[in-house]
């Protein structure tokens, strides 16, 4: 387990990398980075919210399609539910809300 300021740096990095690849792919979306909460805005207005839970060391992603939580194992945040990866989660649910075929890359 990572130390708390090894989990937010962490996290601060990987949500930089996801603002990025949002601002760089030219997909009708939009974000914003608050406390804890990457917002994520579809110009339908659907948003997916990418939450760190910094306690249990989780990020979480809540999208039309679901509530979904993330722990990081052998490298990966994957599912506690059904061992998904985050960013294979996180591109479904983009590309749902925009209508566009989303991909960003996972970080290691």
């Amino acid at each position: 387990m990572m130390t708390e300021s090894e989990f937010l740096q962490h996290t601060d990095a990987l949500f930089a990398h996801i603002e990025d690849a949002i601002d760089e792919g030219g997909w009708d979306l939009d974000c914003q980075f608050g406390g804890n909460v990457l917002t994520i805005e579809a110009d339908s207005g659907e948003q997916i919210v990418v939450n760190r839970h910094t306690p249990n060391q989780e990020l979480w992603i809540a999208a039309k399609s679901g509530g979904h939580h993330f722990a990081r194992r052998n490298g990966q945040w994957l599912a506690a539910r059904d061992g998904s990866e985050f960013f294979a989660v996180l591109n479904q649910a983009l590309s749902a809300a925009s209508g566009e075929t989303v991909h960003i890359a996972a970080t290691a």
